[in-house]
């Protein structure tokens, strides 16, 4: 599956293992992620995307606008993995 922008991705490694983000943009061998909390729009996760599995689920650029949206967005996988870490 190919990483484009808004796509939500798990992160498969760092200190970040296990959490879900939303990708911003691709830049070569890395994608620019955010979660709207740890890792907000101003200040996107630089991560390789051999490091992150995508998922089947892909937001729209009207979810993408602020952290809260994107917070809100990914609380469903949140709760499917039983919690943040």
């Amino acid at each position: 599956m190919e990483i484009t922008r808004g796509l939500v991705v798990r992160s498969k490694a760092g200190h970040d293992k296990g959490g879900f983000f939303t990708v911003l943009a691709v830049e070569g061998d890395y994608a620019l992620l955010c979660d709207g909390k740890r890792r907000p729009l101003e200040h996107p996760k630089r991560k390789k995307l051999r490091h992150v599995a995508p998922t089947a689920a892909l937001l729209p650029d009207s979810s993408m606008k602020t952290n809260r949206e994107i917070r809100r967005a990914l609380r469903p996988f949140l709760s499917e993995d039983g919690g943040e870490r």
